[in-house]
């Protein structure tokens, strides 16, 4: 970019004089790889000079040549609106856009669109309530036909087979390892990489089918809700990927999931279901259900990626970059829960003896998850009255631990679990459990609710138990009254599953670090979802 540099250029971009038609106003946006200039109504669209592996914008020659690639992949979804490729000149004026007469130096070179108003994008209309399954259906029987013009290629089949399917899984990885400990944590960074390696290897026939069966296609790549316009003549769907071919020749599925996991997000489910229903029926693809969710996983995981580095851009705005770290962490929550249950709501119940960790367990799901964590210990002493973060005294244990104020506890959390899950919630219940009645009774009414769910049993030797109830203290309680004299009772107290008693079922040892029980107890969950 010469003496052009990104905040200059950003800078002059600003200038209203900058643009042909001289608009009252300028609005700019910034992605990690693009700035965004918005003067209804023309929208200019600058590449920033950036090399990330899986794109290079790095000199002016491949700026230029991927303005005009997105424009002509761009025209195949949204015709009008892409007008085409314009120069930026420095003069003795200052930058000028789109010159009549442009003469060197040209220091930039930008994407010209049509302004297409705001209003009508899908994430938008979604916010205000003003989508339907009829909406829906018009973008999936766009993309339907979009999909039947795309035959596919020897060329383009290449990116069906199993080991260039992972170069851009194993991509993901690498890009995101140093946002681990940031917005993501080790345990979940590495259950998802177990989840992708287990699918490869459980899916390959399938995935193998659908490559030779011509399923792999030149698609879209980036089919988000805020790419969708839509107005009552026409959809309009733009902002294709045209830096990288690898991620716009794809299995239709995985086009597909990207618009459903964004629904997904967004609250509407149900809206998610009945969109990619109605694409495999209309495309005669059986099989695209037993996919959608790996690859609704994948495009939650690219989000996380592209919202973390987004979140570390020092050109853009502080606001902006929290904005864009929260976003990032809620997308790898759900990249986690489609590889634990396909994103249904579903319920774990972690339980076990006192002492084997539960609580931090629970607590690490929670926020693995974005799920609610419902502690028995919390719902008790809260009915109580009774401070949580201090062992009750006596005469407070005597009235927490009566039969009644048990039933009415474990009755809180198995309502509450319920009441979530009929709102597509998912919930984390942390409790003991010690009794098989119980346990019976939270299945039943699961069962009834139609909820999935799985009981996570959490195990220790009593020598490890009786040290950590001797090492609590007043701080470190988190609302339990167990402690090592308490040991023997508990345990005497606690009848443990049989082997038949219930199919969803994991045991998990807790004498690991914390880490260590969290990485294995996600894994033994995506092995159970398989």
């Amino acid at each position: 970019m010469s003496s052009w540099t990104v905040d200059r250029l950003r800078d002059a971009l600003q200038d209203p004089s900058a643009y042909p038609h001289e608009p009252s106003s300028v609005t700019l946006r910034q992605t990690h790889i693009s700035i965004v200039a918005i003067v209804p109504p023309r929208v200019y669209k600058v590449k920033k000079p950036v090399d990330l592996g899986f794109l290079d914008f790095s000199t002016l020659e491949q700026r230029r040549h991927y303005c005009e690639e997105e424009v002509r992949l761009n025209r195949r979804l949204c015709e009008a609106t892409y007008e085409g490729v314009v120069p930026l000149v420095e003069t003795s004026d200052g930058l000028r856009v789109d010159p009549p007469d442009p003469t060197p130096p040209v220091v930039e070179y930008a994407v010209r669109m049509r302004y297409l108003p705001e209003e009508h994008f899908l994430d938008a209309r979604l916010n205000r309530g003003d989508i339907s399954p009829t909406s829906i259906d018009r973008v999936a029987d766009r993309l339907c036909a979009f999909y039947k013009e795309r035959t596919s290629s020897p060329e383009v089949a290449e990116a069906g087979w199993i080991e260039n399917l992972r170069v851009s899984t194993d991509e993901n990885f690498e890009q995101t390892a140093e946002q681990v400990g940031d917005v993501l944590s080790a345990p979940v960074y590495d259950a998802l990489r177990y989840y992708v390696d287990r699918f490869y290897d459980q899916k390959a026939a399938l995935l193998h089918r659908r490559r030779a069966g011509g399923l792999v296609v030149d698609g879209h790549g980036d089919l988000r809700l805020e790419h969708v316009h839509l107005t009552d003549d026409r959809v309009c769907i733009y902002d294709c990927i045209e830096f990288n071919e690898r991620l716009r020749h794809l299995d239709v599925a995985n086009d597909i999931a990207f618009l459903a996991m964004d629904l997904d997000l967004h609250g509407r489910p149900d809206l998610a279901r009945r969109f990619s229903a109605r694409l495999a029926e209309a495309l005669g693809d059986p099989e695209l259900d037993r996919l959608i969710d790996f690859y609704k996983c994948y495009r939650a995981y690219v989000r996380g990626k592209v919202e973390g580095m987004q979140a570390r851009e020092d050109g853009i705005p502080g606001p902006e970059r929290a904005r864009s770290r929260r976003r990032a962490a809620r997308h790898y929550q759900w990249a986690l829960r489609y590889a634990l249950a396909g994103g249904r709501p579903l319920v774990i119940v972690v339980f076990g003896r006192s002492g084997t960790g539960k609580s931090t367990q629970a607590a690490a799901l929670a926020a693995a998850t974005g799920w609610a964590h419902l502690s028995s210990d919390r719902i008790r002493k809260t009915r109580a009255g009774v401070p949580l973060h201090r062992r009750s005294r006596p005469d407070e244990r005597r009235r927490l631990y009566t039969d009644r104020m048990s039933d009415l506890t474990y009755m809180t959390l198995q309502q509450r679990a319920v009441a979530r899950g009929r709102t597509h919630k998912g919930t984390i219940l942390d409790a003991t459990y010690s009794d098989p009645e119980r346990r019976e009774a939270l299945r039943t009414a699961l069962r009834s609710a139609d909820l999935p769910y799985v009981f996570v049993e959490l195990t220790a030797d009593d020598e490890t138990l009786r040290e950590r109830l001797e090492g609590r203290d007043a701080a470190s309680a988190a609302g339990s009254d167990a402690r090592a004299d308490d040991l023997e009772m508990l345990t005497e107290r606690y009848r443990p599953p049989t082997a038949l008693e219930d199919p969803f079922h994991v045991r998990v040892d807790t004498e690991a670090s914390p880490a260590d029980t969290t990485r294995a107890l996600l894994k033994a969950l995506i092995r159970l979802n398989d």
